[in-house]
């Protein structure tokens, strides 16, 4: 794994803080800055480098992941330059439930959505049908889908996969053990939803990236 950066994503909501503190407490170096605190959506830390929301812009600081864990929103990972090898841990949750506490987080931060829960669910689901083919066609990517329920019911399981992906050196039981389901507070009863990495096959169109990228700059994430 030395050289390769390894990439925690999915939608915000999906899990991806739980999967970077699950990797640090294994002992993985986490690219971290701490500009945006520990609060009452993420208590246990957002684990957040704020030049990953400029990788449009500036990838330079790429130069220096080598090796380490840093968290990125799905949507930018279009913007990965080509010219190194990443992993990617995606995280997967039920739709509902990442809307749900987005909305949640939205209150809190005294934002607007971008349009109402059934238009952004699908959005959302052309979006990580979108991102799952190109990443399915990314020479340089290897990636794992994580289900965020999963790992709350069978953290060890879920941990076990996580670390054979990453390859030898990795303990499974110290990523297990920092999992909290007390933190599952958006659940769902899984009726009529959108498996988060299925969706329509149409791709999200311009207006609809507007969308998305709104929700995620009035999120915090871009």
């Amino acid at each position: 794994m030395a050289g390769e950066i390894v990439i925690v994503s999915g939608l915000p909501r999906s899990g991806t803080s739980m999967m970077m503190r699950m990797l640090s407490a294994d002992g993985m170096e986490v690219a971290v800055d701490n500009e945006r605190k520990a609060d009452e959506d993420n208590p246990c830390g957002y684990y957040e480098l704020e030049q990953v929301k400029q990788i449009r812009e500036d990838n330079a600081w790429l130069d220096e992941l080598g090796g380490k864990v840093v968290k990125m929103i799905s949507m930018l990972l279009f913007d990965l330059p080509s010219d190194r090898k990443y992993k990617i841990i995606f995280m997967k949750r039920d739709l509902n439930e990442i809307l749900a506490s987005q909305r949640v987080m939205l209150q809190r931060r005294g934002e607007q959505a971008a349009a109402d829960n059934p238009e952004m669910e699908t959005i959302f689901g052309k979006h990580l049908a979108e991102i799952k083919k190109w990443l399915g066609e990314q020479p340089n990517i290897e990636v794992i889908y994580v289900n965020y329920r999963d790992i709350l019911d069978k953290p060890l399981e879920s941990a076990g996969l996580v670390a054979r992906f990453l390859g030898s050196g990795r303990d499974a039981e110290k990523m297990a053990s920092v999992v909290d389901p007390s933190l599952y507070r958006q659940r769902s009863s899984g009726q009529g939803v959108v498996p988060a990495d299925k969706g329509p096959e149409r791709q999200a169109d311009e207006s609809e990236k507007e969308k998305i990228e709104e929700q995620l700059k009035a999120l915090g994430y871009m």
